[in-house]
């Protein structure tokens, strides 16, 4: 909690994000959209004839996986065959028919590789007569990491380091990811294939792309080796790449090696995908709240991808032009936006993206009254923290400025952690078992 607040702004910030969290709770999305009557089983506008089936799989990967299964084991009961999914530690529980595995996130473990091969071996048992149900939600391309025949799991741990710490975006850390999977971009639909796949997602990724979320395991995959060797060049990394996957990625790039199944292939002809929850869904929850609140409310977008730094800066600029001249809005103001931005890691701190955005507004805040920004992540862990986020106001810069603490050393060395703990600001709320990326509250009292 923050222990420096403007007023009662920090409250009203946090009612607002937990009204957005509960509005994508995995496990009533799931029964909002999955009905059955009898035989009968309804996913969004798709009918299964449950008779029709010998066995009903349930498979899942991500942090919102325990909920999920737990809405589809109430529906299904005694239908459910056998089941696993695998969530990020700390965010499992107790199911009857569906085992519930734990792994690391993000960057993956021994546990998550067992958990891939179980899920292989599972899937090998199905046929054409079969139902499989695969939950999806953030955190699934760590979660389950099944390398490709010749690269370790120590090697793509590296890989994924190395992504992280350049700043690449999202997008561009699942292509590579897909390329060095058994699993990802498709390849789970072509080991579930000539069985039936019905795919329950909830969105973590800009845009609510299929193919992005958990780095699309069920859906077609459009990037290719080249895309691959474009992006390790843009980000210089060719010579850091362990020596075996700059071999697998060339010889992708000769022809040498399948490419990821493409939109004709025979594995997407049974595969239903729906998205159960996005970040739009939050924003929309968060601006009915804020405006029963009393606040003249504007979702600015759910696409705020790019540098942390600077959309910080964008966004204390706008509290700056709601108190000067009362546009976009006019006080009392909430402006609400979404979205993932990335951090170029150049310190040994220990933080953040949402922290690192908190920290960036708190040193443009100066001077700025009445004025708070909350940015918190919905899964409710902001990089290897415990803390969702940060508050960010003027108060708070000025008691960092008291205690003779310089917020611009924390920034150099990544550390916005330390520099909230020291400060108050942390925003603490434990997993929230959802992820639909990140919320940011900025709110301006009249």
């Amino acid at each position: 909690m923050c222990c420096v607040m403007e007023n009662n702004l920090a409250e009203v910030a946090k009612s607002i994000f937990f009204a957005a969290v509960a509005a994508v709770d995995p496990y009533m999305a799931v029964k909002r959209y999955v009905k059955r009557e009898q035989d009968v089983l309804t996913v969004g506008e798709k009918k299964y004839s449950l008779s029709k089936f010998k066995r009903i799989f349930i498979i899942g990967v991500g942090k919102a996986g325990f909920p999920m299964a737990k809405a589809m084991e109430e529906i299904l009961g005694d239908e459910i065959t056998r089941g696993i999914v695998v969530v990020k530690y700390g965010h499992g529980g107790e199911l009857e028919k569906v085992e519930v595995l734990e792994s690391s996130h993000p960057i993956p473990d021994k546990e998550g590789l067992r958990a891939a091969q179980q899920i292989i071996s599972l899937l090998e048992k199905t046929g054409e007569g079969d139902l499989v149900i695969c939950l999806i939600s953030g955190g699934g391309s760590a979660l389950l990491p099944a390398p490709v025949e010749g690269i370790s799991l120590e090697e793509k741990q590296k890989v994924t380091r190395l992504l992280l710490a350049c700043g690449a975006s999202i997008e561009e850390i699942n292509t590579i990811r897909k390329h060095l999977s058994r699993m990802k971009g498709g390849q789970l639909a072509r080991a579930i294939y000539p069985a039936h796949l019905q795919s329950l997602i909830l969105s973590d990724v800009v845009g609510d792309r299929l193919d992005t979320i958990a780095s699309g395991p069920t859906v077609p995959d459009d990037t290719t080796f080249y895309d691959c060797w474009r992006i390790m060049e843009k980000y210089a990394l060719l010579s850091k790449l362990p020596e075996s996957v700059k071999k697998y990625l060339k010889e992708g790039l000769e022809g040498k090696i399948q490419e990821t199944p493409k939109i004709k292939d025979v594995a997407f002809e049974r595969v239903d995908n729906l998205i159960v929850g996005s970040n739009v869904l939050a924003l929309k929850a968060a601006k009915d709240k804020a405006e029963k609140s009393g606040y003249n409310c504007l979702i600015l977008s759910s696409f705020i991808e790019g540098d942390t730094g600077e959309a910080a800066k964008f966004h204390v600029a706008l509290a700056k032009e709601i108190k000067s001249s009362g546009n976009p809005i006019p006080p009392p103001a909430c402006i609400l936006s979404g979205g993932e931005t990335t951090v170029k890691v150049k310190g040994r701190g220990l933080g953040g993206r949402c922290q690192e955005f908190s920290l960036v507004a708190c040193m443009e805040m100066q001077d700025i009254q009445d004025t708070l920004i909350l940015c918190a992540g919905t899964d409710g862990t902001d990089g290897p923290t415990d803390a969702a986020g940060a508050f960010a106001s003027g108060s708070i810069l000025k008691k960092a400025k008291n205690m003779g603490i310089l917020p611009s050393e924390f920034l150099a060395n990544n550390n916005s952690y330390n520099f909230f703990k020291k400060v108050g600001g942390l925003f603490v709320t434990g997993p929230t078992q959802t992820n639909v990326m990140d919320l940011r509250i900025l709110l301006v009292k009249r």
